[in-house]
């Protein structure tokens, strides 16, 4: 995509705001376009199932728009509900019925999960080759050392729209901040790989990192990823700085009807003029997760990665 500038913007001059959104919509085109190819061929659309366990609000909704974005590029979705009293072992005999399953390429157990449960031996029990959520030890060992796996998918929508933007990496100073498994490891770890996007020297800060504002000021990149609302303020970040907001944290808000609004963990106004580049909460980093998650279905179908 050109950088273009544009004075009604909330960018400075030469600004731009990377819109997830609509990478995410032509993504989903393009996989949309790829399955009708396999049908055609006589092949089955890909089958992704999601098991979701209790009424979480946030995962609930995580769920529909996934189940919409399967129907939408053309691929078979089933969901499966337990309520939240489900034992771990009912859960992890249906994780083992799902592995066996040959009509089904791709399966996600929804986080987070009730406390008697634990996720990590969850996320151990599913065949890392149907893992299309990439938590599997084994994506995660392949993906840090540069093999083909499954990588998780925020981390990997994140690289999608640097891409996309023809945002500069090679050489650059990379601050992730968070450290969690799911988002502020693997992102580090793709940001350090040879090739593009990569080759950036990443500096990974976190609660109990010292001079953080110091460490923010020498980052051509940040990626903001700790789900503390508006962390990130303008005298941390250096004039022409790409800042990729990660934060989806639900705040009171009274111009809402639900009484809450999503709050990234960039202050996004004031942070925004100084960027070259910056993702919005809503509409950055999130629609592009789902999209990730297709992507992994879809190289699960064509036994690309194992």
């Amino acid at each position: 995509m050109e950088n273009k500038s544009n004075t009604n913007s909330p960018l400075g001059v030469g600004g731009e705001l990377i819109d997830g959104k609509a990478i995410a919509d032509q993504v989903k085109a393009e996989i949309a376009e790829e399955v009708k190819l396999m049908v055609a061929a006589g092949k089955r659309a890909p089958h992704l199932a999601v098991i979701i366990v209790g009424h979480d609000g946030g995962s609930e909704t995580y769920v529909a728009h996934k189940v919409k974005s399967c129907e939408q590029v053309g691929f078979t979705s089933t969901k499966i509900t337990f309520e939240d009293d489900v034992t771990e072992a009912e859960l992890l005999t249906k994780i083992d019925e799902l592995n066996k399953d040959n009509g089904l390429d791709g399966f996600i157990v929804q986080l987070p999960l009730p406390k008697h449960i634990s996720e990590q031996k969850v996320i151990e029990a599913i065949d890392y080759r149907k893992d299309v959520d990439g938590f599997h030890p084994v994506n995660v060992g392949r993906m840090s050392i540069g093999l083909p796996c499954y990588v998780s998918a925020t981390p990997s929508g994140i690289i999608e729209l640097l891409k996309r933007y023809n945002i500069p990496t090679a050489g650059k100073n990379c601050v992730v901040i968070g450290r969690s498994n799911i988002v502020g490891k693997p992102v580090a770890s793709l940001m350090m790989q040879k090739g593009y996007p990569g080759d950036a020297t990443v500096t990974v800060c976190h609660s109990r990192t010292k001079n953080l504002k110091e460490i923010c000021l020498q980052a051509d990149i940040i990626i903001a990823a700790l789900g503390m609302p508006e962390f990130l303020t303008a005298d941390m970040v250096k004039n022409g700085a790409a800042v990729i907001d990660v934060g989806t944290t639900r705040v009171p808000s009274d111009k809402t009807k639900s009484g809450f609004r999503l709050s990234g963990d960039v202050k996004f106004d004031e942070v925004a003029p100084k960027c070259s580049f910056i993702t919005p909460v809503p509409g950055g980093v999130g629609p592009m997760t789902i999209v990730s998650l297709l992507k992994n279905t879809l190289l699960a179908a064509k036994g690309e990665i194992y």
